[in-house]
């Protein structure tokens, strides 16, 4: 049987094959590019673990509504 990667094991091999890729290149603006490609399917669990209830998702998140709201309306998961 298979066993599941923990998510830091999964960020770390992905940035070595990030890494890889790259080459000679130096690498630029990572934090925003890893923080956008976990925000967003993070976002999309919590919702839909919430059933859609913004306010539960924020709990589940440790974040307030607002700031869950403005992060959804930025990744266009909800329209203004």
């Amino acid at each position: 049987m298979k066993s599941i990667q923990s998510l830091d094991e999964s960020v770390r091999l992905n940035l070595q094959a990030y890494f890889t890729n790259l080459g000679d290149n130096e690498p630029s603006g990572m934090w925003n590019m890893v923080m956008s490609c976990v925000e967003k399917p993070l976002l999309e669990s919590a919702m839909k673990r919430a059933e859609g209830n913004q306010s539960r998702a924020a709990q589940y998140l440790g974040i307030t509504r607002n700031t869950l709201r403005k992060k959804l309306l930025a990744h266009k998961l909800i329209d203004a």
